[in-house]
């Protein structure tokens, strides 16, 4: 078990991480802090040496993928309607949330996971292609399709 100096200090250095990558995969709040919760309680408990704060911040990114990915794959959010969609009115948008970031929030979620490691967290492809376990040559594909996607959503021209 971790000392609470240690655990305040991954807080301080990778709430952002975590809260942006649950945001990204949940678009849902009251999730991200449930989610973030959990994480931070899965750090305090584990033992794991780390090499380097690099291999703490994989770890981190890793562990948040999996957790929203449970949370998702729940039985029971999977078989539940919206409180928004049982009323019929359209919920009252997220000031935060603008063009660009409601754009990446449609990508499918390959294309979503790459365009959030690489221009949210500035991970390089090789980088990319470890902490999600796929090919290098993959993760510049799926970069280069969801460059375009973003392009057509947001009426961009030309090869940017």
């Amino acid at each position: 078990m971790r000392s609470e100096q240690e655990a305040n200090r991954a807080i301080a250095e990778y709430a952002d991480t975590v809260q942006r990558l649950c945001m990204v995969y949940l678009k849902n709040s009251a999730d991200t802090e449930d989610i973030f919760q959990t994480v931070f309680l899965k750090y305090v408990l584990c033992s794991t040496v780390f090499q380097d704060r690099e291999h703490e911040k994989a770890w981190f990114i890793r562990v948040t993928i999996n957790a929203c990915k449970d949370l998702l794959r729940n039985f029971f959010r999977r078989h539940t309607v919206p409180l928004d969609e049982a009323v019929g009115q359209e919920a009252p948008g997220d000031p935060c949330l603008n063009e660009v970031l409601e754009a990446v929030l449609s990508l499918p979620q390959k294309y979503r996971d790459v365009v959030y490691l690489h221009y949210y967290e500035g991970y390089t492809a090789p980088q990319i292609g470890q902490l999600l376990g796929k090919n290098v040559n993959t993760v510049y594909t799926l970069l280069t399709r969801s460059k375009g996607m973003l392009r057509e959503k947001l009426g961009g021209e030309g090869d940017g």
